[in-house]
């Protein structure tokens, strides 16, 4: 029997876990991100997943992260700003229809200057962190938008953003490049990166350069894709090397797109270790458990 629901609730997924202390018993996702939701439709879209869970004789508390918490989800968390633990140490609760629930969100993250947010990462920082006691460096969570995170005596310092992931869907799925690109070639990757990395002013013409040496020298598609993406990353490096330069780096994320990064920065002879995404999530909800109201009275609608 499950004692609580962990919930990680993108923009465009849904995941959650059915969890008795931290051991997951029941899991389960969908399509149901913050995105394609009215405020009115959370409720229904987490029963739809955890209905069959849930005793009838109890509360069970929820705690999320993620998009539901920002100003168009399903109740906004406020911002929490660096420097800070990663968690804050107060939830969001939000209000239920369904008794035997009572969902509490944690809160993103918010940088003044230069200002950046962050929602659903600082909960795998915190899980890192769980993991990794008195752990100091930089930790890189890739993605559609990538983050990295200066991490210092247990508090998030400072973190930047970059949209590499997001160009690269564009670039390959919508612009001129689509009809070059597909596949991956590890050779092609590294070729772009140290492109990228070497010459970033460069980046708008080496995009192009795919294009042409694709219609001119029948480039292979598989190599011209890693190299997009090499391209990108080499000057998401290049910009974040204030970052990543005499630390060691922690790489969060699913082996996809995790790896690219963590050979990027290899070649850079910068000391890396990657990490699971989801089991950091996890660690980092069970972490933020602790932070639970003693009364479980679900919020009013």
């Amino acid at each position: 029997m499950i004692d609580w629901i962990a919930a990680d609730w993108g923009t465009s997924h849904l995941r959650v876990w059915g969890m008795a202390s931290d051991t997951v018993v029941h899991a389960a996702e969908s399509g149901q991100g913050m995105s394609r939701l009215t405020r009115a439709e959370f409720e229904p879209a987490l029963l739809a997943l955890t209905s069959d869970w849930l005793p009838e004789d109890r509360i069970t508390p929820v705690v999320a992260c993620g998009m539901l918490g920002s100003q168009q989800g399903w109740v906004e968390a406020p911002y929490t700003t660096v420097p800070c633990v990663p968690l804050g140490n107060t939830l969001a609760c939000a209000p239920t229809r369904d008794l035997r629930l009572s969902v509490h969100v944690v809160p993103g993250l918010k940088q003044l200057s230069p200002a950046d947010v962050m929602r659903g990462e600082e909960t795998q920082v915190a899980g890192f962190l769980a993991r990794n006691p008195g752990w100091d460096g930089v930790i890189c969570l890739p993605g559609t938008h990538s983050k990295w995170v200066h991490v210092s005596a247990g508090e998030v310092v400072s973190f930047q953003t970059f949209m590499t992931g997001e160009i690269f869907a564009l670039l390959s799925e919508h612009s001129i490049l689509r009809h070059s690109v597909s596949g991956w070639d590890e050779q092609g990757f590294v070729h772009g990166f140290d492109q990228g990395m070497e010459r970033p002013e460069r980046l708008l013409a080496r995009l192009f350069s795919i294009r042409a040496e694709t219609l001119l020298q029948g480039q292979d598609a598989a190599f011209a894709r890693a190299r997009l993406s090499g391209l990108l990353i080499g000057a998401e490096l290049a910009a974040s090397k204030p970052y990543w330069l005499g630390q060691r780096v922690a790489v969060i994320g699913a082996q996809t797109i995790a790896h690219p990064y963590a050979t990027a920065l290899a070649r850079l002879s910068v000391p890396v270790g990657t990490y699971d995404a989801t089991e950091l999530t996890l660690a980092g909800l069970f972490a933020a458990r602790a932070f639970l109201p003693q009364d479980q009275t679900p919020c009013a609608h």
